[in-house]
């Protein structure tokens, strides 16, 4: 597996792997039916790093990488990471995640911080805290689940 900085010639692939997990609704606050172009605006925030993880020369996974905040609270990263169903079970999403890691504590991060990670998705909280990454907060019903209803949303921290 290589993961690298994403370019424009990989936003077709990127919509492939971004395209599921959007309209379904059930584990990203993308608009389901904002298309395309509401994917890559809410992938794409402003100041962010986007990479792209590749297999055997197909990208089946991409992530950004930014501050949380500005000013005072721009030591803090964000992340977020996508993966295409056909990645299921080959370490895909966890490459990215300890690659955003890496990439954050280089550009000097001094925390990462998961601002709405959906309580049903619980093989990504599983893996975040594999990773270190603990629970701080709780955000009750935040997250409007297509067919679970209002669900929690956790906030996870890690220190770099």
């Amino acid at each position: 597996m290589a993961i690298r900085p994403a370019g424009p010639e990989d936003d077709d692939a990127i919509w492939e792997v971004l395209r599921p997990a959007v309209e379904s609704g059930e584990t990203l606050c993308a608009p389901r039916d904002g298309g395309r172009e509401g994917a890559f605006a809410y992938w794409r925030p402003a100041g962010a790093l986007n990479f792209v993880a590749e297999i055997d020369g197909r990208i089946m996974g991409t992530s950004y990488l930014r501050a949380n905040q500005t000013g005072g609270g721009a030591h803090v990263a964000n992340a977020g990471y996508c993966t295409h169903p056909e990645a299921a079970g080959q370490g895909v999403a966890r490459a990215l995640f300890e690659h955003s890691l890496t990439e954050a504590r280089a550009r000097g991060f001094r925390a990462m911080q998961f601002n709405f990670v959906v309580a049903t998705n619980t093989r990504a909280i599983a893996t975040w805290e594999r990773g270190g990454f603990r629970v701080v907060g709780r955000l009750p019903g935040a997250f409007r689940h297509p067919t679970e209803g209002y669900v929690d949303a956790l906030v996870m921290w890690k220190d770099l």
